[in-house]
């Protein structure tokens, strides 16, 4: 068997990062501008600021672990009292474009306009600089890298093509950030975000704790690192919350488990893996 344990801190098996893409509106503004006119559409968003993240912040909190929200600049612009709450409590604020458009390869004028209009909102009204970047809906374009490190990116947590963290190599041959990957069977959204446009089944607790189960049950086995991905309108809803506070302590039965924001997991992979 071909061994891709990772060298996690304290002897730890697997790494696992709880993350929650912080969209509000954004997410629905960006799909459709004219859904600026629909409030029963938007208020799906301002759910997610008004009452999921303060409940996910209480479950995070109670459960004594830390998260990473990805946040887009409009988001911390709209809901900076919210923002703020995630800083307070000790969890990591990460970047997540300006507006949630996704990226078009064709217009990379676009593509750095929601990569720096976004870090200026996040400096701007919470003073974060952060060390991390996950694109919009995982849409990338072959800007992306060269941005990051042009911002002095730490870490990336947008492409699926691994498990374990790996660091990108640039074309001359220098080191690039860290890339933290993730898939969209650890994602909430292909199971339980609806809309009258993109109808799809909503899914129970039970079949959504069974895929996420059994992703962490060979992610362990393996030793690599469990990036679970959340949306607060999605996973904030009252039975999603139950089922994000049953996941984290099914997972802490597990001996060796270390649960780490995105910095914490880079910056440790960094240390045990990176060469030269």
């Amino acid at each position: 068997m071909i061994d891709m344990r990772v060298a996690w801190p304290n002897g730890a098996r697997v790494a696992v990062m709880l993350t929650f893409d912080f969209d509000a509106e954004t997410l629905w503004l960006s799909r459709d501008p004219a859904n600026a006119k629909r409030p029963g559409t938007l208020s799906q968003g301002t759910y997610g600021a008004k009452v999921a993240v303060p409940k996910i912040l209480e479950t995070l909190g109670e459960a004594g672990v830390k998260g990473t929200f990805f946040v887009p600049g409009w988001t911390a612009e709209h809901h900076t009292n919210r923002v703020e709450m995630i800083l307070r409590e000790g969890h990591e604020v990460a970047h997540h474009s300006y507006s949630h458009r996704w990226v078009d390869p064709d217009f990379p004028d676009q593509e750095i306009e929601e990569m720096e209009k976004g870090l200026e909102a996040l400096k701007r009204t919470v003073g974060v600089v952060p060390k991390g970047y996950r694109s919009p809906a995982g849409e990338t374009s072959e800007l992306l890298i060269k941005l990051l490190q042009k911002h002095n990116f730490l870490y990336d947590s947008s492409l699926m093509d691994d498990i374990n963290p790996y660091r990108h190599i640039l074309p001359d041959g220098s080191k690039g950030p860290i890339e933290l990957p993730w898939h969209w069977s650890l994602d909430d959204a292909p199971f339980a975000l609806f809309s009258i446009k993109s109808p799809r089944p909503i899914f129970t607790n039970s079949h959504i704790k069974e895929v996420w189960q059994d992703e962490f049950r060979e992610i362990y086995r393996w030793g690599g690192l469990f990036d679970l991905v959340m949306h607060p309108q999605v996973s904030g809803r009252p039975s999603r919350i139950a089922l994000l506070r049953e996941m984290i302590a099914w997972i802490q039965t597990f001996p060796g488990v270390w649960f780490a924001t995105g910095t914490e997991v880079a910056e440790a992979w960094a240390r045990a893996h990176d060469k030269g």
